[in-house]
């Protein structure tokens, strides 16, 4: 792309925390030459328009039809809202958008990243679900029409810059970080009497109640080994996890020859998302993140995970290892039972067990086309719905 020019930025899930980050560093990072071109969110129609007023989209998407009925109602000829599935895919596969911040939330992602892609769009990619329910199908679509995948999550940024330090044949092991999420201190025993509002106060990362109680649950480090196996193509022998309570070190690359190199930055998502964007521009330009102080470096700690305080991780292994439906399968189980489990409906030690549950009896599909893993995906979201 040539220096100095103007990049159109779509970002889908504008007002979750990612998106918000996103639109910080488009505002901010002015070396990045970036301009929002769409903007699309669920249902949050107040941030929305906040947003809509700093940045003047061209186009705007709201998912939810009566949300984006009672908008367009308010905003009057000034903003013309497009509504549903379509109107999100055509926008991330808009002729005129550069690149596509992916911050959608859970299985929704999936069409329209697979329309960026076909598109041959640049996809920041910040969501986890959409490689777990098709990482094959995905990857194979963006090589087929020169799309690329940037990963946006801490950890999958963390690693995509390690790699470059060697060739992929060479490693021997990649390794994700954990915070241990919100209960990494209370008891075993205690866990069953979990409440959402427990689980919800993350130590660290300010996240969506989704995706902090997948951090409570280890069901996001579970989904993250299935998200590294697709971006990277190593396989589960290849992939570990190691617990880190200060969030410094996002993730560690241990290669052939003996050495051990690890990425730390402060757990901050501006900074992978600055480094996303920046990768077709100006690369790494001074931003919104400083650089860490010695003792901030002082006193870090690695460990093993306790395979009984955090079973998801054998899961998403399991996933690696077997393939075809059985990621769509453990995201769309586990996306019934937070769901449950926040109505109050079934115990916090319920939700990884519901899973494992689901996926001990369905029937693997390989090489799924992406009407089974849909197929995949409902029947999954039904079985779960029996389990409580």
């Amino acid at each position: 792309m040539p220096p100095g020019k103007i990049r159109k930025v779509a970002v889908l899930g504008s007002t979750g925390s990612i998106g918000v980050a996103s639109l910080d560093v488009i505002s901010k990072v002015l070396p990045l030459n970036l301009e929002v071109f769409g903007l699309a969110c669920a249902s949050n129609t107040g941030l929305l328009a906040e947003q809509i007023a700093q940045h003047k989209p061209k186009r705007v998407v709201i998912q939810d039809s009566r949300a984006a009925a009672l908008f367009q109602t308010q905003a009057g000829q000034s903003v013309r809202v497009e509504t549903g599935a379509e109107a999100l895919n055509d926008l991330a596969s808009d002729p005129e958008v550069d690149i596509v911040i992916m911050a959608v939330v859970g299985g929704a992602a999936l069409e329209p990243t697979l329309a960026a892609l076909r598109s041959g769009k640049t996809v920041a990619l910040a969501n986890k679900e959409c490689l777990v329910m098709a990482g094959a199908l995905v990857t194979a679509e963006a090589q087929k029409h020169a799309g690329r995948i940037i990963p946006v999550d801490s950890e999958h940024s963390a690693a995509f810059q390690l790699m470059k330090t060697g060739r992929t044949s060479e490693i021997r092991r990649l390794i994700i970080t954990s915070s241990g999420g919100a209960l990494r201190n209370i008891p075993l025993e205690d866990l069953a009497n979990v409440t959402p509002e427990q689980a919800l106060n993350h130590p660290t990362w300010n996240m969506g109640q989704k995706v902090t109680i997948d951090s409570a649950t280890s069901i996001n480090k579970a989904l993250e080994l299935i998200e590294a196996h697709h971006l990277f193509g190593l396989p589960a022998k290849s992939l570990a996890v190691w617990v880190h309570p200060q969030s410094i070190i996002h993730a560690v690359v241990e290669y052939a020859d003996g050495s051990t190199i690890l990425h730390a930055s402060q757990p901050d998502m501006r900074l992978p998302i600055q480094y996303a964007l920046g990768l077709d521009g100006p690369g790494r330009v001074p931003g919104c993140v400083s650089t860490l102080p010695v003792k901030t470096l002082s006193g870090l700690s690695l460990s093993e995970p306790d395979p009984k305080r955090m079973p998801a991780i054998a899961l998403g292994l399991e996933v690696c290892e077997r393939g075809g439906t059985l990621g769509a399968v453990l995201n769309a189980a586990n996306e019934i039972a937070v769901d449950a489990f926040l109505a109050g409906k079934i115990p916090f030690t319920k939700i990884v067990s519901l899973v494992e549950e689901v996926m001990q009896i369905h029937k693997i599909t390989a090489n799924p086309s992406l009407e089974q893993i849909l197929t995949a995906d409902s029947w999954a979201r039904e079985q779960a719905l029996m389990r409580f």
